[in-house]
Parts: C-alpha cells; structure tokens; sequence
C-alpha cells in the first residue's frame, strides 16, 4: 500500500507559478510510474503529467511547455513545477501512483490550485 500527501496547492493569478509536492510512503519500492492528474468542476480527470522511474515523462497537451514533472527518488517525492498558468488550470490537483505501467491505483487527496484572470 502506498500513501501519498500532496502540498503546495493555493490561489495565483494568472501567469504565475506554483510548484505542486507530492511525498510517497509504505510500499513506495512498488511504484513504477507518478502522475499529476486534475479535476475541475464538471469535467473528467485528467492525466496532467506522469513520469516513470526510468524518468521517462509524458505531458497533456494543454500544459506542455509550461509544466515540469520531475522527482526525487532519495526523497520518494515528486513535483509538478507550473508556470504561466491560466484560469482553465484552475482544479482540484491529484498525485497518484501506478504500479505497474500507467495504471494508476493509489491516490492522495488531492490540493486546490486556483488561478485568477
């Protein structure tokens, strides 16, 4: 089982930056890949960014370029380093595990990220 605690949540306006943490602990030796995903009201959750222990890295369209995902396996923390954020990024932020592949299956609770216009 693996618990993860998500921080650095918060209000920006629009064109600032936030840095997302997320600290993973228990069987973290079992995690394989990491992931931001996000949801806002009345819409899906979405995969906003991932990155797999071999640090291979991935990136919904709508942020790469502004987005940064990267980790600190000494620390078994991972960041999301967002810069001119928009008020479409406006959601509620998601750090997820996957143990095997992609397939996410151990979440944090999640962190409000709110950009004004």
């Amino acid at each position: 089982q693996v618990q993860l605690v998500e921080s650095g949540g918060g209000l920006v306006q629009a064109g600032g930056s936030l840095r997302l943490s997320c600290a993973a602990s228990g069987s973290s030796f079992s995690i394989n890949a990491m992931g931001w995903h996000r949801q806002a009201p009345g819409k899906q959750r979405e995969l906003v960014a991932g990155i797999t222990s071999g640090d291979t890295t991935k990136y919904a369209d709508s942020v790469k370029g502004r987005f940064t995902i990267s980790r600190d396996n000494a620390k078994n923390t991972v960041y999301l380093q967002m810069n001119s954020l928009k008020p479409e990024d406006t959601a509620v932020y998601y750090c997820a595990a996957a143990g095997s592949y992609w397939n996410f299956d151990s979440w944090g609770q999640g962190t409000q990220v709110t950009v004004s216009s």
